[in-house]
């Protein structure tokens, strides 16, 4: 245990040394190629169904009224990324079922509607395949091949628009964990990092509860946003989890999500701005 803990703290020192290099440059100092641009829209367009959209919920898919609780959600997390200068955010969740993936792809479209924001996401809860699933999408790879070598990214990802970019599962990994802790999945983020120039990376990664899988991930990530399902997740199971967290990475917050609210409790003055 002893070796374990001084590995975390000596990853939690490099990731603070990292953090506080950005946090000193400005935006004139931040060099983007000219052709990022061009790279971003050479990658397939995304194709969603209405259908899906209503079934799935993807309430911040086109904005709108509906969408105010994620683009409030959105606004209070780029406060924290910008002020701290973050740009890996991982969304995980004591255990199944919290509307983790649903979270996570209703962030992206709300982020995706900011015209001067670059976002990833990619989806390494490799048991599932719950973004494919959730945008309604059908492919052959997973994001654990792009992780091993056998697909690269370009011929992978999908595109929304000009700056939202998918990293989808279309089957089951079997030995995730050991997948997601080796260093070609940490050398595959920096790739495409170094060649897409993203502002952000969203990851929907696996419950902490479940396995093992996000704990060897999470200390490479600049922070992470904790998801409990409303009148189901016990206290005891959001506190151990955001421990759990923060003995890892950065605690963003936690989000009570599947809450019941009045109509109109979120954006009810809405259409008078």
């Amino acid at each position: 245990m002893d070796r374990l803990q001084q590995a975390i703290q000596k990853a939690r020192v490099e990731r603070a040394s990292r953090t506080l290099e950005t946090v000193r440059l400005t935006e004139e100092q931040r060099i983007v190629p000219e052709d990022t641009e061009n790279i971003w829209t050479a990658l397939p367009e995304i194709k969603l169904d209405s259908k899906v959209v209503i079934r799935n919920r993807l309430l911040s898919y086109q904005g709108g009224h509906e969408a105010a609780p994620y683009d409030m959600l959105r606004t209070k997390m780029l406060q924290q990324i910008r002020t701290n200068g973050w740009r890996r955010v991982a969304l995980t969740s004591p255990y199944s079922g919290c509307g983790k993936s649903t979270t996570t792809a209703n962030l992206a479209f709300s982020l995706g509607r900011q015209a001067d924001l670059r976002v990833i996401v990619i989806d390494f809860d490799l048991r599932r395949m719950g973004l494919a699933e959730i945008l309604g999408q059908s492919g052959t790879h997973s994001m654990a091949d792009v992780i091993q070598g056998k697909v690269p990214f370009h011929d992978h990802a999908i595109r929304y628009g000009e700056n939202l970019i998918f990293g989808l599962n279309y089957s089951l990994t079997y030995n995730p964990s050991e997948v997601l802790q080796s260093r070609r999945a940490i050398e595959t983020l920096e790739q495409i990092e170094a060649v897409y120039h993203p502002d952000i990376v969203l990851f929907d990664t696996p419950p902490l509860m479940a396995s093992d899988d996000t704990h060897g991930l999470l200390k490479n990530m600049d922070c992470a946003l904790l998801l409990a399902e409303a009148e189901k997740t016990s206290m005891n199971h959001i506190d151990l989890a955001e421990r759990q967290l923060a003995e890892l990475t950065n605690v963003m917050g936690i989000v009570l999500n599947k809450c019941r609210y009045a109509s109109g409790a979120f954006g009810y003055e809405y259409d008078a701005y």
